[in-house]
């Protein structure tokens, strides 16, 4: 994030072709992440009315990029689920309070057990709640991560319940109507946000209004989808705030160029849209493993 930000990568905005009659796309994203060696490009369809298989389904592949040879074709839905987790993560070191109690997931997809996963790294957490429409989904996602550290572990499907009691929250829907409400937000919290939908939003303008801003690339969150981010663009549209609202990117924070949290009352949220330099830097690591491990299956094209 910290090279995204200070130019030393190329990364073309997200292109993507529609499927309108199932509200779905498939997209292309190129990077080349000189520092991971990464050379990469990621295909990826979301098709958020998928019940019986993911929503988001992938490949990626990587190309040597001395000689733009390809060099591996690998499943892109488990590397998609770490990144963005892992991004989130990321923001909430950087802008979290050192002392946050209850982290709240909304969902129970794979975006939800990978932000369980990941952010509990970050900060210790008394206490999980996982929140979804189906209670049995939430409490079995909730019971994954019991025990260890967590004095508590809670499922709900209240949704403003869960965020009026959380200290960080992570959105992991394809919500059209936002699940992260202003007025539900209690001063010191931290939000993580990673849902898409065209249709809608999941986060309120007001929350934007009021909230420290964080993204990952301002010019590709404030493109128009596919690139840039939905929710952004709909409290642009209705005066909640303006494209200088963005406090930072990522990789300003981690390089020090922009302040984080400036006290503990202040909201602090991170609004991703998913960038492709995520995708290369974590392919590399796979890739990496995968030749040291001598794991995977060679072919000849």
């Amino acid at each position: 994030m910290a090279d995204l930000s200070a130019g030393r990568a190329s990364m073309p905005a997200r292109i993507a072709a529609s499927v309108p009659e199932r509200d779905g796309l498939l997209a292309a994203m190129p990077a080349y992440l000189p520092s991971s060696g990464a050379l990469t490009t990621k295909l990826v369809s979301l098709f958020p009315r998928n019940a019986d298989r993911p929503t988001h389904q992938a490949v990626i592949v990587a190309f040597d990029p001395e000689t733009g040879t390809p060099v591996a074709l690998m499943d892109g839905e488990a590397i998609t689920a770490a990144r963005t987790a892992a991004a989130s993560a990321l923001a909430t070191d950087l802008l979290a309070r050192a002392d946050p109690y209850r982290l709240v997931v909304i969902g129970t997809g794979v975006q939800a057990r990978a932000h369980l996963r990941a952010v509990s790294r970050v900060r210790r957490f008394g206490s999980i709640c996982v929140v979804g429409r189906d209670l049995a989904k939430a409490k079995a996602l909730a019971m994954e991560f019991g025990g260890g550290n967590f004095r508590e572990v809670g499922a709900y499907v209240q949704i403003e319940q869960a965020v009026r009691e959380a200290d960080v929250v992570c959105a992991c829907t394809h919500s059209p109507e936002p699940v992260v409400r202003r007025e539900w937000l209690r001063p010191g919290t931290h939000v993580n946000s990673v849902g898409y939908n065209t249709a809608g939003r999941e986060v309120d303008a007001a929350t934007f209004r009021d909230a420290l801003l964080v993204v990952e690339s301002r010019v590709a969150t404030l493109a128009k989808p596919p690139a840039g981010s939905n929710d952004i663009a709909m409290a642009i549209a209705e005066g909640a705030m303006t494209p200088d609202h963005v406090h930072a990117e990522l990789g300003e924070l981690v390089s020090g160029a922009r302040p984080g949290r400036a006290d503990a009352a202040q909201i602090t949220l991170y609004k991703s849209v998913g960038v492709a330099v995520q995708d290369a830097a974590a392919a590399a690591l796979v890739l990496e493993g995968a030749r040291r491990e001598h794991v995977g299956r060679e072919v000849e094209i």
